[in-house]
């Protein structure tokens, strides 16, 4: 990989944060601010969680194993967004009143839902270091790692929920994690049947 091509990079994943206060420092998130800045980092976290999971499936079509040094970087900035979508509903909109957010949490079933997919990324954040995946062992790490796969359901249920009428663009966010999921599933029966293929063929 390009020396220049990962700050790059990194620095494109700034973009959308750039935009919303650029937007926010003139006046044009609309009349309902709040809102809006709720939607742009909650599409924001969702499209960098299907990034992350798009990785290893590129990586390994294209044969481009540079692509796995973006991996960590990219499930970091959806994190980073989850946390800002959190943060604009916990201080912007409930002002830290944990009454009304519990309350929240135990009857709308679009905040339970949010709430389990930015559980789910914290011990995925937590461990994303090369410490961590030592420590842990790869085998161990990579079992708690395809936790992003449920945060990232949970997220698009979040959506759907959410918006009850216009499906348009979570059913997108739908599409793209059901097919990363299939190919994983495909991924998965023909290592097992290569496994079982070599088994027979090492007895016979």
């Amino acid at each position: 990989m390009p020396r220049y091509l990962k700050p790059a990079i990194f620095l494109a994943c700034l973009v959308p944060l750039a935009n919303l206060v650029w937007r926010g420092l003139h006046a044009q998130l609309g009349a309902n601010p709040i809102e809006a800045i709720t939607h742009s980092t909650g599409d924001c976290t969702l499209t960098f969680l299907l990034i992350t999971l798009s990785v290893t499936p590129l990586r390994k079509l294209t044969r481009q194993y540079w692509l796995v040094g973006l991996r960590r970087m990219f499930g970091l900035f959806a994190f980073f967004y989850g946390t800002l979508h959190l943060m604009t509903y916990v201080w912007l909109d409930k002002f830290f009143a944990v009454h009304e957010m519990l309350a929240d949490i135990a009857k709308r079933r679009f905040i339970t839902a949010g709430m389990t997919a930015f559980a789910l990324m914290i011990p995925l954040a937590l461990t994303s270091t090369k410490w961590a995946i030592r420590k842990m062992g790869g085998k161990r790490w990579q079992v708690l790692h395809r936790l992003i796969y449920f945060s990232a359901a949970a997220g698009v249920i979040h959506y759907i929920w959410l918006v009850k009428a216009d499906l348009k663009k979570p059913l997108e966010y739908a599409f793209v994690l059901a097919v990363l999921i299939l190919y994983r599933v495909i991924v998965w029966i023909a290592s097992r049947s290569a496994a079982v293929a070599k088994l027979s063929a090492t007895e016979g």
